[in-house]
């Protein structure tokens, strides 16, 4: 798409409210999940880890009588402590990126005209 910049912008202010209306802003945004997408995206990403993909396994097996080796709660503990200490640091990471998107687009900026 092709913006159209008006040079004398004070005589054609209905003209280019219009024009500029059509454009997205020009705001950043750097983090990775929203509210909605932060579980199922966060999940994909620590199950294509080789580590957690065994240990889901062995939980898997373990539901198994037949194949049981320990308690089932015990077998999860390990795959849910890597889980959630991982969820915890990618929900820090991902809110100081929320945090420094709103102050670099928040922040005051100058704008120089003739």
């Amino acid at each position: 798409k092709w913006r159209i910049l008006f040079p004398d912008n004070g005589r054609q202010w209905r003209n280019w409210k219009q024009a500029s209306s059509f454009y997205s802003g020009n705001s950043i945004q750097t983090t990775r999940y929203t509210l909605f997408t932060f579980l199922p995206q966060n999940l994909f990403e620590q199950f294509h880890r080789l580590g957690n993909l065994y240990f889901f396994f062995m939980v898997v097996l373990n539901l198994f009588p037949q194949v049981e080796v320990f308690h089932r709660e015990i077998t999860m503990l390990p795959l849910l402590v890597v889980l959630l200490a991982s969820m915890i640091k990618d929900v820090a990471e991902d809110y100081q990126r929320f945090r420094f998107d709103k102050m670099v687009n928040f922040s005051k900026t100058r704008v120089y005209d003739r």
